[in-house]
């Protein structure tokens, strides 16, 4: 069974940077699918980030365009999501999700079989 575990969570500034993880554990297929996820209070959960382990394809959410890179080690069987110039309304519960298959970018939330247990990004103004 696959597992995912994730590390990263904190707070931080308005304007600071995080880095946030997604290991792996368990075996998978090598054409995978690793996605961010984040829901704030209130909110519904939406999508952050994608990536393709095999050949790091990746799309981002157009709110994260130009401030965020995700990344991946398949060596470490990890996935990253560095965010810059966070600010107060980044702040959520952050989620990696996992998939097998080709599909990555046309797929919902619904279609990832494997979740992180979440971890908190307090963003102060």
């Amino acid at each position: 069974r696959v597992q995912l575990v994730q590390s990263g969570a904190g707070s931080v500034h308005a304007g600071d940077s995080l880095t946030l993880s997604c290991a792996a554990t368990g075996e998978y297929y090598s054409r995978s699918c690793v996605a961010w996820f984040r829901q704030a209070p209130g909110k519904e959960r939406e999508g952050v980030a994608r990536i393709t382990l095999t050949y790091g394809n990746m799309d981002y959410a157009d709110f994260m365009k130009g401030r965020s890179t995700i990344s991946r080690n398949k060596a470490l069987d990890t996935v990253f999501l560095t965010m810059n110039s966070l600010q107060p309304e980044d702040t959520a519960m952050y989620y990696c999700a996992a998939r097998a298959g080709n599909g990555c970018f046309n797929v919902g939330e619904s279609d990832f079989s494997y979740w992180g247990q979440g971890t908190q990004v307090t963003v102060s103004g």
